[in-house]
């Protein structure tokens, strides 16, 4: 069992918890690769998926996150929702609950949703996203991929490149592997890394090859190109030049670095597709760990038995 009752964000988030996460994910990684890859262990357990925004990535791992787990599953997507209806975002959920549920994975364009839904539900809520706050879920599978390559987390120097301003993606890699005792680097334009980001213990760049020559491993995040018109950076030509990863790059710093990517991936502009589909890429074992990983957050939050496992 964990300390916390919900997973909301990883900021205050117990190292050793963390560390009992990771080390349960390698278990049902096991799972994964038997022929038969369900096991029992949240069976009679009944988990909403509530999403509020579009998602594939992260639904569909946790979807089968949830049935290998045997667990019931119910979707529920906002858009064909009495909440369309006028109906309160409180009257919406607590309706959802009276159903006699166990847990709420919870998607919302909003900073502190997840923390909102607390307040009117008992369920355990696990936060898939909330605005630009936090997606703990992800960085707990980014580590899970760093630990299951390095075989420590402890010392390693993490880069994060990109709009570290909007992502909730590098906000929980930050606090996580702070927690666990890694190094972590941010680079981007300066219109997009807060001036106040070395506030969460972080080293900042606007060099490219500055963080290359630094870092074990990099966490390339997705330029959101709907953000071009606010004029936050001139293009994406530009971009590419000045931050792109590309295998030319790379080999100028003559070492080995590991890639990572959270995904959707603009393939050309933050990442070239040599590199993404390269030897140092781990982004399709993020995609497993994701499912292994987000099977051990709800096997602990939910109180899973350990011998039907």
């Amino acid at each position: 069992m964990m300390k916390q009752k919900h997973l909301l964000g990883l900021e205050h988030f117990p190292a050793d918890d963390l560390g009992k996460i990771i080390e349960t994910s390698f278990s049902f990684k096991e799972i994964l690769d038997r022929p038969i890859k369900k096991v029992p262990s949240l069976q009679g357990k009944t988990i909403v998926n509530l999403f509020f925004e579009n998602s594939t990535r992260t639904r569909i791992s946790f979807e089968l996150a949830q049935k290998r787990l045997s667990a019931d599953t119910v979707n529920f997507s906002a858009s064909s929702s009495s909440l369309k209806k006028g109906e309160s975002f409180k009257d919406t959920v607590q309706n959802i609950e009276a159903m006699k549920i166990d847990a709420v994975v919870m998607r919302h364009p909003s900073p502190g949703s997840s923390l909102h839904l607390t307040k009117y539900i008992d369920s355990v809520v696990i936060n898939a996203g909330d605005g630009t706050h936090e997606h703990p879920t992800q960085a707990i599978l980014d580590m899970t991929s760093l630990k299951e390559c390095f075989g420590k987390i402890k010392g390693l120097k993490i880069g994060i490149i990109g709009d570290i301003a909007h992502s909730r993606v590098a906000r929980s890699n930050i606090y996580g592997l702070n927690n666990m005792g890694a190094e972590v680097m941010v680079c981007g334009p300066p219109t997009l890394v807060p001036h106040d980001i070395h506030s969460l213990g972080v080293k900042i760049t606007h060099s490219l090859d500055e963080i290359l020559d630094w870092a074990d491993a990099i966490n390339v995040l997705r330029i959101q190109l709907e953000r071009m018109d606010r004029g936050l950076f001139p293009s994406v030509r530009e971009y590419r030049n000045l931050f792109g990863i590309t295998n030319e790059r790379l080999q100028k710093h003559n070492k080995e670095i590991i890639i990572m990517h959270p995904g959707p991936m603009n393939r050309g502009v933050e990442i070239e597709s040599a590199v993404a589909d390269g030897k140092s890429a781990i982004i399709l074992d993020q995609v497993l760990n994701g499912v292994a990983s987000r099977m051990a957050i709800l096997y602990l939050f939910l109180g899973g038995n350990q011998n039907e496992s």
